[in-house]
């Protein structure tokens, strides 16, 4: 039990920097978006175009130690639970900031709903939908929203409600009546989906010359081609370009020359550019770079950059410091639409082997106006007498342009361009409503640079590759009409009868289910999706998860997915399973299932399950349409049978880990000090418990095992063991506050001490060099004090977890900071005196900071008397509850206790300190994610769907894309082909096996091969070596069926379901030259 009596109060040590700032507001006619009235509205301060940083101060501890969690008192507004993962994107001010926008949608067929559906999951304040049209049954090959019941209501006022589901906090109101520019002083943000160009440029006109101005966005999406135009006013002030954490780094040496070279250590690579601006912190020696002062950089290289300063005069640098990027505001000029349709720029590139499209597009998009404009209507599909007419009009348009003009108008793609233009189809409503819900953001609140101005995209592509009759695009009074009009009743009726398997049902899976429910993929007789997930829903699943409702908490995301997805189109043909897809479920996705696809989507949030899925592909020669998201980036890869490389095929390189010796007792970044702190919460809280569970279940069988270790692993399990069992066993809560305090005491006093006294300040390295030299921040012990909120906040929540794993009641009052303060005022904290001779791992290339010992066997025996005597004392079925780690649950004190931990060790080696949302970003290794990247993946996916199924497309048709929505930037290429190999006549790829049939024996597998002018000499199956040449035994085996071999060998275990199975041959040709050939494959079925 944990000794406590009054002790004389010591002396509190506090730290007492203020963090202030102060600059100077902007002139009026500079904004950062464009706010409601009221609070929200702020001048954002500005210093000769920099971006000044935001600070926390902490405050006074409050009576309630739950108002004491770190960063916690601004976020009252901001439910984390829910919104977590878009705050790791934009931060809470850009949250603040939208949730304090108002934004219009007018037109509310496909487009319109996608980017009302990515507004309402970001939060901003309200969401008003315009449109004076009524639902046709021809909305439902892209809409979402509507159902054949809509048919006939007003499109507006039909989406209310499917939109409000996905968040209470919106207000969503409707305009059904003609719309005036005077409406539109209301908004900080306008969207035109369906507009002519006549109205918009007045629409725009009145937006650029209000006061403030209002952003405008102008949208279409027409057949395969789409259009974005952006004003976001006169003078848009971009508060944070990228929305990257500015770079940082370690400084090595200073000069002290015009300009001044400075190196950094090559801990990581700067990730500095030329021009940008730096500030410098922490260096000794040259003071005179720590004025905070913005200083301009030069040949900025992986571990170096030029300062373009004079420090001749300056000190001599000595050692440490800091440099960071300051991040650079940017004033925008945007152009009003009237002077744009005549000058437009630059064009916003997305794919340079279509370099010479987007101004012909835009003149195609102006033409489409003036046919509408003249005709009351679009160009009827597969008419050559309308696509004529917009072709001729596009002629009369090009000739007025004078030296713009285009001296090819490319009439193929225009004649295609008119054919669809009356369709909105979905993938291109997904990916298009995702950009623009990105620039709506944009524009209300200054983060990541606004599309300037104009964008065009096409997917042409994605039309069937063989010429259709006019017929075939005929309606048929059917859901899919649009798509139809575009692609042809043929390709239709193939979605409709595809067998497809899509892996995952989160944020990719639902919209990837939305985009195929709504195109008809799966929803014929012959049709089937296959859709699993093992996962259930959590709340902060629902701010992107968009088929999800809060009363699904809990519920298995695949079978609630497949239900939404279901009441989209009724003809749906979807089985949900629960089924994690690994070689464990392979009973579940056995060979049937696997050949029976026709392709496969994978909307996983993992490395190993992506590889899996695609060496299945790979080995069943399926399709696999892969992608992912990071924050606003996202990509697409397409893997196409014999065309492209394999997903594996290429792969980033693993993440940096820090070494064990950094984590352990070097830390120099907060990433460091929350590493370490899961691990010690992970240590205290979860696998010591466990392994005292481990040992009480079973003493003598755990005793045992631990003798046999007899490693220094197994003993500082064992003395974890028996000091949770013994010296820090709690009875009572008042124990748990006294262990809490005295781990206190020994990571954040007592470990620094004995630190510092190892190596002290002017401690030199083997080679004479200053043992505390960059990267290593020297550090200083912390003096524990009940007037530092931080120091009672982490005490709170390490006492409630510790009381949580013994079982112990939590009292109310724990809640209060006095009597907190005045139990652990009781606590008696022993004098620390440093040990001379103590080991410290100093070398990064160790794994542990156990070291061995001869002596390790004997103190294990005498530490298991010790832990058998201790069992005996215990009270009769006594267990421990482990708690295991969880991010997203703020009323548990997990993440509490976690930035507790890890900002009290910052302190210690005078790291910047974090929040505790900061803190479960990384700790928690949360993935920044947001709904619209998503939206806009999964669209670009889906285009490349219509070239999987239809069937004939060429490697250059296919797309693979990288996009960063924060830019932006749009990168679409055509994917790689696979590594040819060739022998003889013969070549093969990495998508080929060998598939030997009629259940031969060796020595026709050996025949097979020779006739193929391959000498096989080894023969593999798993890891055993059923054949090989230089075995004269092997010989015996030649007239044995190699099903028997595998199974008597192998220890192959061969299921009913499984038909075959495969084997690993090395072969050489006639002239001894190895040839790697590929998987063989042998069925004995």
């Amino acid at each position: 039990m944990l000794p406590r009596k009054r002790v004389s109060e010591g002396l509190a040590v506090g730290d007492d920097d203020d963090n202030n700032s102060a600059g100077s507001s902007l002139p009026k006619k500079y904004r950062i978006g464009c706010f409601g009235s009221g609070p929200a509205n702020s001048d954002i301060e500005e210093d000769s175009g920099f971006q000044v940083a935001e600070t926390n101060s902490t405050g006074n501890c409050k009576s309630d130690l739950r108002t004491m969690a770190m960063g916690d008192s601004s976020s009252a507004d901001i439910d984390e639970d829910l919104h977590s993962r878009q705050l790791a994107v934009y931060g809470r001010e850009t949250m603040k900031r939208l949730f304090a926008s108002n934004v219009l949608i007018s037109g509310m067929q496909g487009l319109g709903a996608e980017i009302a559906k990515n507004l309402v999951l970001a939060g901003v304040k309200s969401v008003t939908l315009h449109d004076e049209g009524m639902v046709e049954l021809w909305d439902l090959s892209s809409n979402f929203i509507f159902s054949e019941n809509d048919v006939g209501k007003n499109r507006a006022v039909a989406s209310v409600q499917k939109l409000q589901e996905l968040n209470n906090s919106v207000v969503i109101s409707t305009i059904t009546t003609k719309l005036t520019k005077e409406q539109l002083s209301d908004f900080q943000a306008v969207v035109f989906t369906d507009i002519s160009l006549e109205k918009a440029v007045e629409f725009n006109d009145y937006c650029h010359h209000h006061r403030p101005p209002i952003s405008f966005i102008k949208a279409e999406v027409r057949g395969l081609f789409g259009s974005v135009f952006c004003d976001f006013g006169p003078e848009f002030i971009v508060a944070d370009v990228d929305g990257e954490d500015p770079h940082t780094g370690i400084i090595a040496s200073i000069a002290n020359d015009n300009p001044a070279l400075v190196s950094c250590v090559d801990d990581e690579r700067l990730e500095f550019q030329d021009g940008d601006f730096v500030v410098f912190s922490e260096v000794k020696g040259m003071i005179e770079l720590n004025d905070g002062k913005p200083r301009k950089i030069k040949s900025a290289r992986p571990y170096s950059f030029i300062l373009e300063e004079d420090t001749s005069n300056f000190g001599i640098y000595d050692r440490g410091g800091i440099v960071t990027q300051v991040k650079q505001s940017k004033v925008l000029n945007f152009k009003p639409l009237r002077e744009a349709l005549k000058d437009p720029g630059d064009f916003l590139l997305s794919d340079f082997s279509k370099f010479d499209r987007p101004p012909l597009l835009h003149l195609a998009f102006q033409a489409l106006d003036k046919f509408v404009a003249e005709l009351g209507r679009y160009p009827a599909p597969a008419s050559e007498d309308d696509a004529q007419k917009l072709i001729s009009i596009a002629s009369n348009i090009n000739e007025t342009l004078g030296d713009g003009k285009l001296e090819d108008l490319n009439p193929k793609l225009l004649r295609y361009f008119a054919f669809g233009s009356r369709a909105v189809l979905n993938p291109m409503a997904a990916m298009f409503g995702g950009i623009v819900g990105q620039e709506v953001v944009k524009a209300c609140s200054g983060k990541f640079h606004p599309l300037f101005q104009f964008f065009y995209f096409d997917s042409m592509e994605s039309l069937p590759v063989e010429p259709l009759d006019s017929g075939e695009f005929k309606p048929i009074n059917s859901r899919y009409d649009a798509q139809i009009s575009v692609f042809g009743a043929t390709l239709q009726k193939k979605m409709a009868n595809a067998n497809v398997f899509i892996v995952g049902s989160g944020a990719l899976g639902c919209e990837f289910l939305k985009n195929v429910a709504l195109m008809g993929v799966a929803c014929g007789d012959q049709g089937k999706l296959t859709v699993t997930d093992d996962d259930v829903i959590e709340k902060s699943n629902l701010s992107r998860q968009f088929l999800f409702r809060d009363w699904n908490i809990g519920q298995a995301k695949s079978t609630v997915a497949a239900s939404a997805a279901k009441s989209i189109n009724p003809h749906l043909k979807v089985e949900a399973l629960q089924n994690r897809v690994g070689s464990e479920t392979e009973n579940v996705f056995d060979d049937t299932f696997w050949e029976n696809l026709n392709v496969v989507i994978n909307a996983l949030d993992n490395v190993n399950a992506r590889l899996y899925v695609d060496q299945r592909c790979l080995y069943f020669q399926k399709p696999l349409l892969e992608s992912g998201t990071l924050g606003a980036k996202c990509n697409t890869q397409m893997v196409i049978p014999h065309l492209t490389e394999n997903y594996g095929a290429s792969r980033d390189p693993p993440e940096k880990q820090a070494p064990m010796c950094t984590v352990h007792s070097f830390p120099h970044n907060i990433d460091h000090c929350l590493t370490w702190a899961r691990s010690e919460f992970e240590g205290l809280l979860e696998k010591t418990p466990a392994e005292v569970n481990a040992f009480l279940s079973n003493p003598g069988e755990y005793c045992n095992a631990m003798r046999n270790a007899g490693d220094a692993q197994a003993r500082d399990t064992l003395e974890r063991v028996l000091e949770c069992l013994d010296m820090e066993r709690c009875l009572t809560f008042e124990d748990c506050i006294t262990w809490a305090r005295l781990k206190f005491e020994d990571y954040f006093a007592n470990r620094v001490k004995q630190l510092i006294y190892t190596f002290p300040e002017d401690a030199p390295t083997s080679t004479g060099a200053p043992f505390w030299s960059a990267p290593k921040r020297f550090p200083h012990p912390l003096q524990f004090s009940t007037s530092d909120p931080g120091h009672l906040h982490y005490l709170m929540a390490a006492s409630i977890l510790l009381a949580e794993t013994f079982g112990i009641p939590i009292p109310d009052w724990v809640k209060s900071a006095d009597r907190l303060a005045e139990a652990t005022d009781k606590v008696i904290v022993p004098d620390f005196q440093p040990k001379k001779n103590v080991k410290i791992v100093t070398d990064e290339k160790a794994t542990s900071i156990s070291t061995a010992s001869v002596d390790d066997a004997a103190v294990i025996n005498e530490l298991i008397k010790m832990l058998e005597l201790c069992h005996s004392n215990l009270p009769p079925n006594f267990k421990m509850k482990p708690i295991q780690f969880e991010k997203d649950d703020d009323t548990n004190y997990h993440m509490d206790m976690i930035a507790g931990l890890a900002n009290m060790r910052a302190r210690n080696y005078s790291i910047p300190e974090v929040d505790k949302l900061k803190a479960k970003f990384i700790a928690g290794r949360i993935i920044p994610a947001i709904a619209t990247s998503t939206a806009m993946a999964t669209g670009l996916v889906c285009l490349e769907l219509y070239k999987v199924l239809a069937g004939g497309h060429k490697l250059e048709d296919y797309r693979n894309t990288f996009a960063n929505l924060a830019l932006p930037l749009f990168s679409m290429a055509e994917p790689v082909p696979p590594k040819v190999i060739k022998h003889d006549d013969m070549s093969w790829t990495v998508w080929d096996r060998w598939i030997v049939k009629d259940n031969p024996t060796l020595r026709e597998l050996l025949q097979w091969l020779k006739d193929k002018g391959l000498n096989a000499y080894s023969i593999s199956c798993g890891s055993s070596l059923l054949y090989n040449s230089m075995f004269p035994r092997h010989k015996d085996r030649m007239d044995r069926k190699l099903v028997d071999l595998a199974r008597d060998v192998a220890k192959l275990e061969l299921p009913p379901y499984r038909h075959h199975f495969d084997v690993i041959v090395a072969c050489e040709d006639d002239d001894d030259n190895d040839i790697d050939i590929p998987q063989v494959s042998i069925y004995f079925k």
